[in-house]
């Protein structure tokens, strides 16, 4: 399936809730990088998640510090890549944002952070950066050094 038909089935509402897993999170949000600038794709992706999960009588599922931090982190991958990717090449070069439950997200969140009403209904910043920092300031350096973004 295309990522046109992907974004069109999942806005019509034709998207089995069964079939749509934490991996297609992430393509739908890759998708709409895509074609929208990052806050516009960002506002049309959070958008059809909560009508998805409200449609699923799951409106409670709806986790707006998930949804913002994964769209944030695939555009910051998309431009440190540097070049423009496809969906099998990006999600083979970044794996680790394919793995749900102990993915990248708990490596920047407290779990209580993610637990909480007010990261369900707003964005919250990571909070997992100052746990790090205290414990291992050298391992803190490494992440300040990171590769800068290519223009």
């Amino acid at each position: 399936m295309t990522g046109e038909e992907l974004i069109r089935q999942f806005e019509d509402g034709a998207t089995p809730a069964d079939t749509f897993h934490h991996a297609d999170h992430v393509r739908l949000a890759f998708e709409y990088l895509g074609r929208y600038p990052a806050l516009e794709a960002l506002e049309k992706f959070s958008a059809a998640l909560q009508r998805f999960a409200a449609a699923q009588g799951k409106a409670q599922r709806y986790h707006e510090t998930i949804t913002w931090a994964y769209l944030f982190l695939i555009r910051e991958r998309q431009a440190r890549s540097g070049c423009l990717q496809t969906w099998e090449e990006f999600a083979e070069r970044n794996a680790d944002l394919m793995v749900w439950k102990s993915g990248v997200i708990r490596t920047l969140y407290r779990p209580e952070t993610l637990d909480s009403d007010l990261a369900r209904q707003t964005f919250v910043l990571p909070d997992r950066f100052c746990d790090l920092a205290a414990r291992e300031p050298t391992a803190v350096t490494g992440l300040l050094e990171a590769q800068p973004l290519r223009r």
